[in-house]
């Protein structure tokens, strides 16, 4: 393996605040501008927020989002009913 081409690799607390969850992982990300947080463990890590995790997506969750009241098969039968 090369020397001095890889990224470094190293501890990072991602957090959504959507679901108020966090967790600990290992990332590539460059950790030098982000703000930092105090984890579980008594260590100080670089927090990345992040818009959707497994805790708030609704694959993950089980909970789907109605975004329209009509459905979608019922506004194509009425769009293109034969007059």
């Amino acid at each position: 393996m090369k020397s001095e081409i890889h990224p470094t690799y190293g501890d990072v607390v991602f957090r959504d605040k959507s679901a108020g969850t966090a967790f600990l992982s290992r990332s590539t990300l460059v950790t030098r501008d982000l703000p930092t947080i105090e984890w579980e463990d008594g260590g100080t890590y670089p927090v990345v927020d992040v818009d959707v995790s497994a805790a708030s997506h609704p694959f993950w969750t089980g909970t789907a989002r109605v975004l329209d009241t009509e459905g979608r098969v019922e506004k194509f039968r009425r769009r293109y009913a034969r007059p």
